[in-house]
């Protein structure tokens, strides 16, 4: 630096100040600092976590709905098999199949995120993180998941889906089976995508043909397993 560009003071003058101010907690410079910790908990925790499956799925679905009571068929039956079962560790589908896997006595790992509303980790989870990152959380998902379920969802559901067959698309993550539960639920998508979406060439016909869809619990689950 030349000029009126060096500073007065020295940056070991400026760590060792009596300025007790915390503005600095929301600079950038932390903020990559903090993601960096997310994502060194996250690969130091689930290290040694082995096979699993990620089951994606709408917090608003209640337990009373026959959703809710396939995604947990569907943990239980993924624990059955030795294999870890990864949501999002909220309420409704994430809820489900943590039971599920809970149930069976196998691994039910929760992965969640710090929202204005959120009420935490559900109580089925027996091993849980809590991100304030939504790209640390899924990656994640797609680092540790070797296959996965959507379970009907909103907004949250969709972007991780999307995300996880745009990185298996492009040849980012391994391929591995994907399984869309309930057609009544996701026909109308797949119509779009291989309708008016492929028809303009915004897609190759391959690309549909990255997920299964299924309405029976039990092949969800053996689908979502199959190549482990």
């Amino acid at each position: 630096m030349r000029g009126n560009m060096i500073p007065s003071d020295s940056s070991a003058a400026r760590l060792l100040s009596d300025d007790h101010g915390r503005d600095w907690l929301d600079m950038d410079p932390w903020r990559v600092l903090r993601i960096q910790s997310e994502f060194v908990e996250g690969f130091d925790t689930l290290a040694d976590l082995g096979p699993a499956v990620g089951v994606f799925g709408s917090a608003r679905t209640k337990p009373d709905d026959p959703a809710y009571q396939a995604a947990r068929r569907m943990g239980r039956l993924i624990a059955e098999q030795g294999m870890a079962v990864i949501t999002g560790g909220g309420p409704g589908i994430m809820e489900a199949a943590n039971r599920g896997a809970a149930e069976a006595g196998g691994k039910s790992v929760g992965l969640g995120i710090e929202l204005p509303r959120e009420q935490g980790l559900n109580g089925y989870v027996n091993l849980g993180l809590s991100f304030r990152y939504f790209f640390v959380r899924k990656t994640m998902f797609v680092k540790y998941s070797s296959g996965v379920i959507v379970c009907p969802g909103g907004f949250g559901t969709f972007d991780e889906m999307f995300e996880l067959l745009t990185l298996v698309q492009t040849h980012k993550a391994t391929t591995m089976p994907v399984v869309l539960y309930d057609s009544a639920y996701w026909q109308g998508l797949l119509d779009w995508l291989n309708g008016p979406v492929m028809d303009r060439g915004m897609i190759s016909p391959l690309d549909p043909k990255l997920v299964r869809i299924t309405d029976d619990a039990d092949e969800a689950a053996s689908i979502a397993t199959g190549r482990i």
